[in-house]
């Protein structure tokens, strides 16, 4: 642990010109006695740490002690630091080895590129979850990322309805959705994606002797080194959004329904619909456009169609279009004068 420490201390110190006691004590997480301490220890060892004395005072390195990576450009290194999303390594238990990691390059970048991280950190942020979303992590995703970094199987007791089922995977990659992990897996030969959430228990193989594979791998499985993780979850995630749409209604839109359609409904079935519309019979005299889009059902139809206002017009099925007059009658009501109480 303390090994580790002074690693770390050296890493933030080639990294920056100076720090002072308070700094490096917050940085480390323990006490500025602990810092004094640990920068003797390093004296000790060769290390050329260089205390400034005074209110402005501090630590550095001294003798350009330090390793430089050679031949990395302004934005690669800004794309490097990019790469992380920090609440998503965060929930992974990864962001000790994270910050260690940007540390180590930090500390090799040449002086003029030290500030790639902030920088990209002051104009780009990924903020995963949707709006009126509290992100819950998953009690099981740290022991299910270590699983997917080691390719280890794991037994995996997961919810499926209302029946809790067991299952043995070989866990490939894991996808942050919407503030929703989800895990890729292959089970009994085929790949399959599972809601971490749902998971009730989740059991690793204790590592092989030396990490070594083969019968006594503690579990490890080999590989299928084709699988590309965004293309799987791009085609599952598609199939996905296609098997929720079971039903079919009929939309009478003017211009600026067709327009709207796309927002206020699943986007590639709107579109797909009007595409359709367009190469059939296209607009009617009225320059209306009659779409045949496929919904979830008719309870999400109404709730999301209502979104078109008097901009569309619900033809089929007949019972939704009764819903909608009656919804249109209770609207109109509200905004007749004699509904306006005064006083």
């Amino acid at each position: 642990m303390r090994a580790a420490r002074l690693i770390k201390m050296v890493l933030l110190l080639q990294s920056r010109p100076s720090m002072t006691g308070p700094e490096l004590a917050q940085e480390l997480e323990v006490s500025e006695r602990t810092v004094a301490r640990d920068v003797l220890s390093l004296s000790e060892a060769g290390v050329p740490v260089y205390a400034d004395r005074g209110r402005s005072g501090g630590y550095r390195l001294i003798g350009g002690y330090r390793t430089r990576l050679t031949g990395l450009g302004r934005s690669e290194a800004e794309a490097l630091f990019l790469s992380g999303v920090p609440s998503a390594l965060r929930e992974m238990g990864l962001a000790d080895a994270a910050s260690a990691a940007r540390l180590k390059v930090s500390a090799a970048l040449l002086p003029e590129l030290r500030d790639a991280a902030t920088g990209a950190a002051q104009r780009f942020h990924l903020d995963a979850p949707a709006w009126y979303q509290e992100p819950r992590t998953p009690a099981l995703l740290p022991a299910v990322a270590d699983a997917v970094w080691d390719d280890r199987r794991i037994t995996a007791r997961y919810l499926r309805k209302d029946t809790e089922v067991e299952r043995q995977l070989e866990p490939y990659g894991l996808v942050l959705k919407a503030g929703v992990w989800y895990l890729a897996a292959r089970a009994q030969g085929d790949f399959r994606v599972y809601r971490v959430d749902r998971f009730t228990a989740v059991e690793v193989p204790d590592g092989g002797k030396d990490g070594a594979e083969g019968p006594g791998d503690g579990g490890r499985f080999v590989r299928d080194e084709t699988f590309d993780l965004p293309a799987f979850w791009a085609e599952r995630a598609a199939q996905f959004a296609r098997s929720l749409l079971r039903e079919e209604v009929v939309v009478r839109l003017s211009d600026r329904g067709v327009r709207l359609l796309p927002h206020v409904t699943e986007r590639a079935a709107a579109e797909e619909a009007i595409d359709a519309a367009r190469s059939g019979d296209g607009p009617d005299a009225q320059g209306r456009l009659t779409v045949r889009l496929a919904v979830e059902s008719a309870e999400v139809a109404y709730a999301q169609l209502l979104g078109l206002g008097p901009e569309g017009e619900i033809l089929q099925p007949p019972a939704l279009r009764e819903r909608f007059a009656a919804a249109a009658r209770r609207t109109a009501a509200l905004y007749t004068w004699s509904q306006i109480r005064t006083g």
